[in-house]
């Protein structure tokens, strides 16, 4: 909830743009971004202007072309991105800080319990793997996440919108095992129910019903935490739609997002 207190916490007015990273949260990214290379040549720009630049496109919604000019040239700015996202970068600071930040709040590093959801998104003109939620009434993309008891990404992978959740499950919680071995229940909706999710790895899924007397909407427990995520990452304006021509950029977007959250949660609370 907002109050003066909350507003006070959370204000950025007094950097550039409010997508650029403060001296806190820089000393928390600085340590786990790739060091400068001893031989070749030098880097023009430094990577905290970097990050600041991707993290303004990710915030802001705009073209890597619209940068304005005192930021690196968008040429370089989206050669990092797309570096970050093909060595995995992005997914690795999105672990290590989801550790610390459970570590923060006293919890152990690695969860034992999860929530998995989907969030349907459309697509543009940018083509790519695209299908149509009849659900949802959406041509496009689904967003099928992983997340602990307090809403930290564990794992996000990007799917067909025309995917059923039961059937696009399965890989997301076998991709889970690798980062996340302790996991032994997952929280999730009646899609999910049926022996394909169940028997996909060790993980036991149960299932939170509507209750018999549910009339329109009411937060059900367990399964709101991922839908609080998904309202989190939403603030970001590149991911109001999935404006990617690849899945793996989009996956890095959603990453980042996720990255830009947690270090601004530890930056506040150190």
């Amino acid at each position: 909830m907002w109050t003066p207190d909350t507003r006070a916490e959370h204000a950025r007015d007094d950097l550039r743009y409010p997508s650029d990273l403060t001296d806190a949260e820089w000393e928390i990214l600085a340590p786990l971004l790739p060091p400068p290379a001893r031989t070749g040549r030098h880097r023009s720009w430094e990577m905290r202007e970097v990050i600041n630049a991707i993290f303004f496109v990710l915030r802001g919604g705009v073209p890597w072309r619209m940068l304005p000019q005192h930021f690196p040239p968008h040429q370089t700015t989206y050669r990092w991105f797309m570096r970050f996202r093909d060595n995995g970068t992005w997914k690795n600071l999105n672990h290590y800080l989801v550790m610390l930040d459970r570590e923060r709040v006293g919890r152990e590093a690695s969860p034992s319990a999860s929530v998995i959801d989907t969030q349907s998104v459309k697509t543009t003109e940018s083509g790519g793997p695209r299908g149509f939620d009849a659900a949802k009434k959406i041509k496009g993309r689904k967003r099928h996440a992983l997340v602990d008891t307090d809403g930290r990404a564990l794992e996000i992978q990007v799917q067909p919108a025309s995917m059923q959740d039961r059937d696009g499950a399965p890989s997301v919680l076998k991709a889970s095992r690798a980062r996340f071995p302790f996991i032994q229940t997952v929280f999730a909706d009646s899609v999910y129910a049926g022996e394909k999710v169940a028997n996909a790895t060790s993980i036991v899924v149960e299932i939170v019903r509507k209750l018999a007397d549910q009339v329109g909407f009411q937060v059900l427990p367990r399964r709101w935490v991922v839908e609080r995520f998904f309202a989190w990452i939403n603030r970001n304006r590149r991911l109001a739609k999935d404006f990617e021509a690849t899945v793996t950029s989009a996956t890095a977007f959603l990453y980042a997002a996720c990255v830009m959250l947690l270090t601004r949660r530890l930056a506040r609370c150190a």
